[in-house]
């Protein structure tokens, strides 16, 4: 491989890493956890709902690790080739164009356990991990229909590590700090989190995430008013039943 590829190369890693320590407060032993399996080469499973601080924790830690992220949005349709790579054609010649890897859950299996490789079949070649590389995926349980769940083949080759909505005290926070209200805007916007999410008990399909409560303190701090904030941010985006949207109002209504 030529010196200006290789560059190349560093360049484009350079792009993944993350300059800024993102905001992220810790609810349990997570930081610890994932500290200790990058240091022991274990692959790593975020599991919580949508909106829960699964991606804000791994930029942190990528950042606490001073290593590049690199993310991957996965799909029904996403092929193995999609990560691995493929051949492409251009003008006249055929070219071997990387995936960001370098059925889409079984060709990472043996990244996931001590070999650490990566065969490309088309090119007929073994990719070694380096030291540092670490393999982590990002699940939502309750998201997944029968047929798209995580193989018990894949599950297992991973250590989990489980995140849920933060306790209330530290969502306040949260919400306060990210969406720049005042302490008394994030304790209503947290208490409609609370009462929203008890609807999943009556027919929501799932919970307002902590993302969408900053989406609406955001709102609100650049002068929409309350109601309107919540409805665009909270009510709309979690649920197109008409009832359901009408019950959500209503608690809206009774805070702010």
């Amino acid at each position: 491989m030529s010196k200006d590829s290789c560059k190349g190369q560093e360049q484009e890693i350079e792009q993944h890493r993350i300059a800024k320590e993102p905001f992220y407060v810790p609810v349990r032993e997570e930081i610890i956890l994932f500290r200790t399996a990058f240091e022991s080469k274990i692959p790593v499973m975020l599991k919580g709902p949508t909106g829960c601080g699964k991606t804000r924790f791994l930029q942190h830690m990528a950042y606490l690790l001073k290593r590049p992220l690199i993310t991957v949005a996965c799909h029904e349709d996403l092929t193995a080739s999609d990560l691995v790579g493929r051949y492409l054609l251009k003008g006249d010649d055929t070219v071997w164009m990387d995936g960001p890897l370098k059925d889409t859950t079984v060709v990472i299996h043996p990244l996931t356990d001590d070999r650490r490789i990566l065969p490309i079949e088309k090119k007929g070649q073994i990719i070694e991990a380096q030291d540092e590389f670490m393999l982590v995926i990002s699940y939502n349980p309750g998201y997944q229909s029968v047929l798209k769940d995580l193989k018990q083949s894949t599950k297992q080759r991973f250590m989990a590590i489980e995140f849920d909505y933060p306790p209330k005290d530290l969502e306040i926070h949260i919400v306060q700090h990210e969406a720049g209200v005042s302490e008394g805007i994030a304790q209503k916007l947290v208490k409609l989190g609370e009462k929203v999410r008890n609807l999943r008990q009556h027919g929501l399909e799932e919970g307002v995430s902590t993302r969408l409560l900053i989406y609406s303190g955001e709102l609100m701090k650049k002068g929409i008013d309350a109601k309107t904030a919540c409805d665009v941010a909270i009510t709309r985006p979690i649920t197109d039943d008409p009832e359901m949207q009408r019950s959500i109002t209503e608690i809206v209504s009774a805070i702010f």
